[in-house]
């Protein structure tokens, strides 16, 4: 019986990318930023779309059909020409993004260009792809399903129930410009980084403000002022007060000139993070946790169900998913690992796929080591072009786990890459997760970043709840917890200011190697933990291939690089 193959694809914005599915299992999925090495790119993914290809061991003459996360016609008519012949103060950002509209225009015409692909193409919703990539592989037959990010399709929310491999949206009425996800990129620019980049550093600056200080020569709080600027009705309903925000049609300046008012200028990139920023942030993360959690309460009290999935680029917001879970609202919650765009191109496979087959229900599906895999016999030839000496220990786990108790700072490669932007164990800078100035060292000199980003812990999953407070698995480091008391110096590296962690637990069904490391490394210090970020710099997509990473351990402080089977270490 001939296989049912389709490729899923998200193209037209940021983050591209293509994903591989064969008679309803996910084979493949890649991000084109990994190839190019341009972060959330932009670029038609055929990079991506070749490597799910041969991961899978088809050509493009073998696919079905091909799904695409997002439907350009109504982002051409909605999103850009009805609101310029709405409002003129649009026509400015028409013309601006003229690069985008011309692909969304030529998209099936650059599609069959560039693949040679002459079959079956299909269009979904943008965000009814996003509740499908988080409900499917959650494995609740019966969930709430909550899509939230800044725009896509004209829309910037949408909830709804999966019920026995069928969803139905019962909440669509989220329109643009009230997006919480663009009030949220507003801040982040007006606080001088760059919006879809950098709004994870907002949520790690948030923890070390206070909402509900008073606004220097104001007489009200952050928090006050926010309520108005992301107002709420109580239940289903949310606004955003345009009389705070121009990024309706200016892009370049993102809040309006009453906003400046109140609050003082923008801060530009370079200048110190004051505590007025550092309020700011605070005040917008708890506004976004309060919005959310109010809709997420009510939707839980409508449709009586205990499980929630969630998806969008705001889903990648982890403090706000730890509130979620401690909420105590959902007896468990499944987020999307690629909950940005990315993970459109695995939601439109899936829609695809429920289409083809009407009994295709949800599997629990943690393996998000979907990308590139390479040989040993092809890391050792980068090895030896790169003429660096190496080893190939007998004992990898424990020589690595050594290194890693003597305060070395370890580059781990290993297996297939990672699907999204969390680093989970196969393209990882590892540490020992104490003393303190680890962290500091590890964002100062190895990854170049803002002192306040935290960085995460990935524990064994046996230990997981000694360690944290928290009542589910995490193997994909998307939900903050609270450190155990008594348990924070012994991984205070990985804790941050408001004793909160993004924890990764660990398996051997999901991990082997890793979670191997883990058990080497409890057996020398009798901590099942290690401090856990992603291989890469500021500013650059998490190292692909095995010469990014020789490349990037020759260039950086780093001390040792396992790539595969094989140990580099630097010598003094």
């Amino acid at each position: 019986m001939k296989k049912h193959i389709i490729l899923g694809i998200k193209y037209m914005s940021h983050d591209t990318s293509a994903a591989l599915m064969i008679d309803g299992k996910l084979i493949a999925a890649c991000e084109q930023e990994r190839y190019t090495f341009d972060k959330h790119s932009k670029r038609f993914p055929i990079d991506a779309i070749q490597d799910c290809l041969r991961i899978g061991g088809v050509t493009i003459d073998d696919v079905d059909e091909i799904a695409f996360g997002g439907d350009p016609k109504v982002s051409l008519t909605r999103t850009y020409l009805e609101t310029a012949l709405q409002d003129y103060r649009r026509v400015g950002m028409l013309i601006q993004e003229f690069e985008k509209f011309s692909r969304m225009y030529h998209l099936e015409e650059t599609l069959r260009e560039e693949t040679g692909y002459c079959g079956l193409v299909k269009y979904y919703d943008h965000h009814l792809a996003h509740l499908a990539s988080s409900y499917y592989p959650s494995g609740f037959q019966r969930a709430i399903l909550l899509s939230l990010d800044g725009i896509g399709d004209f829309k910037s929310m949408k909830l709804g129930i999966g019920d026995h491999g069928a969803i139905t949206v019962t909440r669509d009425h989220y329109e643009y410009p009230h997006s919480i996800g663009l009030a949220y990129s507003a801040i982040t620019c007006y606080l001088g980084w760059k919006n879809v980049h950098h709004e994870g550093i907002i949520m790690a600056l948030a923890c070390y403000g206070d909402p509900y200080a008073t606004v220097p020569g104001q007489n009200k709080s952050y928090y006050s002022y926010f309520e108005d600027i992301i107002q709420y009705d109580g239940q289903y309903g949310t606004t955003i007060n345009q009389d705070w925000m121009c990024y309706y049609y200016m892009r370049d300046k993102w809040v309006s000139d009453r906003f400046i008012e109140v609050f003082g200028p923008h801060r530009k990139e370079g200048m110190a993070v004051e505590q007025h920023h550092k309020n700011m942030a605070a005040a917008l993360q708890k506004r976004l946790e309060d919005v959310v959690i109010g809709i997420l309460r009510q939707a839980r009290k409508e449709y009586d169900i205990p499980f929630l999935c969630l998806s969008g680029g705001v889903a990648l917001n982890c403090s706000m998913n730890g509130k979620i879970e401690r909420s105590g609202i959902f007896d468990e919650i499944f987020v999307q690992p690629a909950s940005g765009d990315a993970g459109l191109a695995i939601g439109a496979c899936y829609l695809a796929q429920r289409e083809h087959d009407s009994t295709f229900l949800p599997q629990k599906n943690h393996n998000y080591y979907l990308g590139t895999p390479f040989t040993s016999e092809e890391i050792e030839a980068a090895l030896q072009a790169s003429g660096l000496a190496y080893s190939k220990p007998k004992d990898l786990y424990r020589e690595t786990a050594q290194r890693l108790k003597d305060g070395k700072v370890v580059a781990w490669y290993q297996g297939r890459a990672e699907f999204g932007p969390r680093a989970l164990g196969n393209r990882s800078i590892l540490a020992r997760p104490y003393p303190a100035e680890m962290k500091d060292h590890i964002n100062a000199h190895v990854k170049f970043r803002e002192y306040f980003r935290p960085l995460a812990p990935a524990v064994m999953k046996e230990h997981l709840h000694e360690y944290f407070d928290i009542r589910q698995e995490s193997p994909h480091m998307l939900i903050a917890c609270q450190v155990q008391p008594e348990k924070k110096q012994e991984i205070i590296a990985t804790v941050h200011i408001d004793d909160s962690c993004r924890a990764q637990s660990v398996g051997p069904e999901n991990n082997e190697r890793f979670y191997q490391l883990l058990c080497a490394f409890k057996e020398l210090t009798g901590c099942p933990v290690l401090l856990n970020t992603s291989f890469n710099v500021k500013g650059q997509p998490i190292i692909n291939t095995p010469e990014q990473a020789i490349e990037c351990y020759r260039t950086k402080q780093l001390d040792v690089l396992v790539l595969g089977d094989f140990l580099l270490e630097k010598t003094v």
